[in-house]
């Protein structure tokens, strides 16, 4: 008995000792450089927001934060990579609405965004707009459609990869107008809007930051915002509501995850990094200058909003017919 009497004190003790390290921990954390992985290329919208917010957050923390770059299968390679990375804070990823879509786009997903993530917070959301190369003659989204049925087959959507946001958007477009366009992948909306600009690709949509320039140099022409209300930046192109088409409303979302079973005293302590960054005038001014609005959430608010985005474009998905093996 009294072998045993030890034994549970012995275990006791060492359990009280895990529990008085762990804040510990948590007040020394970062005590190494973090990695935030951006899961498309340079130069993209995620490229562009992920740096910026790397630069900040390590202001924040007082401890460097490396942008690092893992792009491929829209957005679901560096994913992946962060979900299989030490759940220890050090790997964190910007994600976008591919973690909501993919579950229902690909067949077979080698990750589960809902299981092998946990999320953090929201930090942003770019708007989108409908564009299309000034060759093709059209000037609405009327016109578009019209041109579409009077052509089928014959125009083409540049994408930025299966799962992205102006992927489904361009999907869900085609799919609720009942229109025959071919759909031309790219490695991400960077080199899609290249192919654009080239004139390889008719139309795309993408957010408003990286169209805007061209937009006011006549090298695009922009159609509709695909927001609830005008953008500043590009004030004299209508809304979808305005446009005619009310339910085709596509914003791109920027959040940030963890790998699932990062301690939460490290969720908390990143989360409130993000809030306290992004509530900084300066900062949401630095980002409204490149056409994003600054978000954020609870971890437990986030993880509500992407079920009901996930529940949003697998109704998307399903209307339009797209799969990924």
């Amino acid at each position: 008995m009294k072998k045993l009497m030890h034994a549970v004190a012995g275990a006791a003790a060492a359990l009280s000792m895990i529990a008085a390290a762990m804040p510990v921990f948590a007040q020394t954390y970062p005590a190494k450089p973090v990695r935030l992985v951006l899961p498309f290329p340079p130069g993209g919208g995620t490229d562009i927001l992920g740096r910026m917010l790397a630069q900040k957050l390590g202001e924040n923390l007082g401890q460097t934060v490396v942008a690092e770059n893992r792009p491929g299968a829209g957005g679901n390679v560096g994913a992946e990579y962060a979900s299989r990375q030490a759940p220890d804070g050090y790997t964190i990823v910007l994600c976008s609405p591919s973690i909501a879509i993919s579950p229902s786009l690909y067949r077979k997903l080698s990750y589960d965004p809902a299981k092998d993530l946990a999320p953090i917070s929201l930090v942003a959301s770019i708007p989108n707009l409908l564009v299309v190369h000034p060759s093709v003659p059209v000037k609405s989204l009327k016109d578009i459609v019209a041109l579409a049925r009077k052509n089928p087959g014959k125009l083409n959507f540049g994408s930025g990869g299966p799962g992205t946001t102006n992927d489904l958007g361009a999907r869900f477009f085609i799919s609720e107008n009942k229109l025959k366009i071919e759909m031309i992948p790219h490695k991400g909306a960077s080199q899609a809007q290249i192919a654009l600009l080239s004139g390889e690709v008719d139309m795309l949509v993408i957010g408003t930051a990286a169209a805007a320039p061209h937009v006011k140099a006549g090298k695009l022409r922009a159609l509709a915002a695909l927001g609830e209300s005008r953008d500043p930046s590009v004030s004299d192109v209508p809304t979808v509501a305005e446009a005619g088409m009310p339910w085709f409303t596509v914003d791109t979302w920027y959040g940030v995850l963890a790998p699932a079973g990062t301690p939460r005293d490290i969720i908390n302590r990143l989360n409130g990094a993000f809030v306290k960054m992004l509530a900084d005038p300066a900062m949401r001014k630095q980002l409204a200058s490149r056409g994003t609005d600054a978000k954020t959430s609870t971890p437990e608010e986030f993880a509500r909003f992407i079920k009901s985005e996930t529940e949003r474009w697998g109704k998307v998905v399903q209307a339009s017919g797209a799969r990924v093996d």
